[in-house]
């Protein structure tokens, strides 16, 4: 079964916005990459500061590959929308990378041992 990491970003009410852009703005850069199977961002509505960062992935090889490969160069400002959470999102050659938009990170990792998806019919 899949495995399903989680990051729990901690974001102040000033840069959700900016978080949201951020990630928007980095749209297909993930989808592509071998064993990925899904990725949600979902906004705190209440009681929390934390956005949840939920991707889906056919293994742990398959994540550590992305974060070694394609992640890496969007937080070092190498892929096509840097990083969101605090990466330098769209920093060129020399320029200055912008402040992050999270105050703290967590990842959570687990493994899928049981699944639903709604009836047919």
């Amino acid at each position: 079964m899949s495995i399903v990491k989680i990051n729990a970003l901690t974001v102040p009410d000033a840069q959700r916005e900016v978080l949201e852009q951020r990630f928007a703005s980095r749209a297909g850069s993930v989808e592509g990459s071998d064993g990925f199977e899904w990725f949600e961002l979902l906004r705190p509505v209440e009681g929390t500061d934390q956005y949840l960062v939920y991707t889906r992935w056919r293994s742990e090889e398959d994540f550590q590959a992305w974060m070694e490969g394609p992640m890496k160069a969007a937080h070092q400002g190498g892929g096509p929308a840097g990083g969101a959470a605090g990466g330098p999102a769209g920093a060129e050659g020399g320029a200055e990378r912008p402040k992050p938009a999270a105050t703290g990170s967590s990842v959570w990792s687990f493994e899928v041992v049981q699944q639903a998806a709604p009836k047919q019919g």
